[in-house]
């Protein structure tokens, strides 16, 4: 049987995430496993008057790839990716796999040297992004490797992605453009502020956000969404923090993840697992061991973590950093091949203070918004 969800979602990416309009160029993007959402998002951008491109990828393709190409091959970036990259309007990514792990036993130089491949493509992509040339959206179809990593049933594992995505299923695109405009309340209190002190177990940051932007995320690059979010001053980043959650990169998870910062630099890492593709990761290229990114999750639909980043960053109660690449719309001059979120947990004792006030404790914000 059909799941009408799908088609509400379609309709939300295309017309609200992305407002694809005639002429439009759209790139779409995603495994056989999530056929109806992406036969329902190309059939949406042609009613929309776009021109959609396809580009399925087939399970396993990844895996093949780290075992058979060479490092010249690993290096190689075809040109009609560049040209999709640096021309086309619009991305929609659906990401539906088959196995999570897949990517496990893979060695981590081999993972570097392909990321390494992708800077340009990253820049452009950043670059495109924050001019507004080029309008994206990445969202998730459950699989039963999904609901697996979430130890929940394929049935609940759908009610839970469709929930976060449509807490209102009769009309989800109302809902984000409220929710949108509570958030913005939150950005705006945030606007002209210079300092950030997070406190939470294991956990003492400091890092100055004078002259960078926040960033209102309200469903129209991730689908779901809920979070704010900058690019702090590279070198401001001082403390230690340690990850509620493990962190998740390519494939591999990497769990209880502590850092230590000076002038803006990761100094020391350690991990509990995959320590050393951790430390590998940081030496990707100069801008790795500096943050391009600093969130609090908002969604309050999404209470616990999943083994998926779409949706464990935007955990309520928590707050994310990212390795490497920033977003330059938010002043981010960090540059990177890799964009690593962690995520911190802050329900248990957890403040964020801002220019010496308390605006976040306990997972909330006791500032009213």
């Amino acid at each position: 049987m059909d799941d009408p969800r799908v088609e509400k979602l379609a309709e939300v990416l295309v017309d609200y995430s992305t407002e694809v309009e005639a002429g439009d160029r759209v790139v779409i993007s995603g495994t056989p496993l999530a056929e109806p959402l992406l036969k329902a998002v190309y059939r949406r951008v042609l009613e929309a008057g776009g021109h959609p491109l396809m580009l399925p990828s087939l399970p396993g393709i990844d895996e093949l790839l780290y075992e058979y190409a060479s490092d010249e091959q690993l290096k190689h970036v075809p040109e009609p990716v560049r040209l999709i990259t640096e021309t086309y309007d619009v991305r929609i990514s659906i990401r539906a796999a088959a196995n999570t792990k897949s990517l496990s036993n893979v060695d981590p130089a081999r993972i570097v040297l392909r990321n390494q491949a992708q800077t340009e493509l990253m820049k452009t992509f950043m670059e495109r992004s924050a001019s507004g040339a080029l309008r994206w959206v990445g969202t998730l179809f459950p699989t039963n490797a999904y609901a697996q990593d979430a130890e929940m049933s394929l049935s609940e594992y759908e009610n839970f992605v469709y929930g976060a995505c449509m807490p209102d299923w009769e009309d989800p695109v109302a809902y984000w453009v409220e929710f949108s405009a509570w958030q913005q309340k939150i950005v705006d209190w945030l606007k002209g502020k210079e300092h950030i002190h997070v406190i939470g177990q294991g956990t003492d940051l400091q890092l100055d956000i004078a002259g960078r932007t926040f960033i209102n995320s309200d469903g129209k690059h991730n689908m779901p969404s809920g979070e704010v979010f900058t690019g702090p001053v590279e070198e401001s980043v001082e403390g230690h923090v340690t990850f509620s959650y493990p962190a998740i990169h390519q494939g591999r998870e990497v769990t209880n993840v502590q850092l230590w910062f000076e002038k803006g630099r990761v100094i020391r890492a350690t991990a509990e697992k995959n320590e050393p593709f951790l430390l590998e990761t940081l030496d990707t290229d100069e801008g790795a061991r500096y943050l391009g990114e600093f969130a609090i999750g908002t969604n309050e639909g999404i209470t616990r973590f999943t083994g998926q980043i779409l949706y464990d960053e935007k955990i309520n109660g928590s707050f994310h950093v990212a390795l490497g690449a920033g977003y330059p719309e938010t002043g981010s001059k960090n540059e990177s091949a890799i964009h690593w979120d962690m995520i911190c947990d802050l329900r248990q004792g957890g403040e964020i203070w801002v220019d010496d006030e308390l605006l976040y404790e306990d997972g909330r914000f006791v500032i009213g918004f």
